[in-house]
């Protein structure tokens, strides 16, 4: 009976063993999982925000832009928070500087 008890103990310690190693094998996983959507995905995103609001703090009179909205016109007013836009020969209207996307001046064309 010493013998067969024994040979439990040692069985069930190898399971336990072989446990703790396959939560260790999932938890770096998990990591490493996080780590690559991270630079994948979550780092390139942010850059793209960080440039496009210092694209929007540098809007200046003149600049040929487009809005979210598809709206193309030429700023004519920059405030804190609104821009005035001519869309076309005395066609103007205000918009959110966050609505603002992309610059077409000629200087950004280059």
């Amino acid at each position: 009976m010493n013998f067969i008890t024994l040979l439990q103990a040692q069985a069930s310690g190898a399971q336990a063993a072989a446990g703790q190693s396959s939560s260790w094998s999932m938890w770096v996983m998990l990591i490493l999982i996080f780590v690559v959507m991270w630079f994948f995905m979550i780092r390139p995103q942010r850059k793209q925000q960080k440039e496009l609001q210092k694209f929007r703090e540098g809007l200046k009179k003149g600049d040929k832009v487009v809005t979210v909205g598809g709206i193309y016109g030429t700023v004519v007013e920059v405030k804190d928070r609104t821009l005035l836009l001519e869309v076309d020969s005395n066609v103007k209207i205000r918009v959110d500087k966050n609505s603002v996307v992309k610059d077409f001046s000629e200087t950004a064309q280059q």
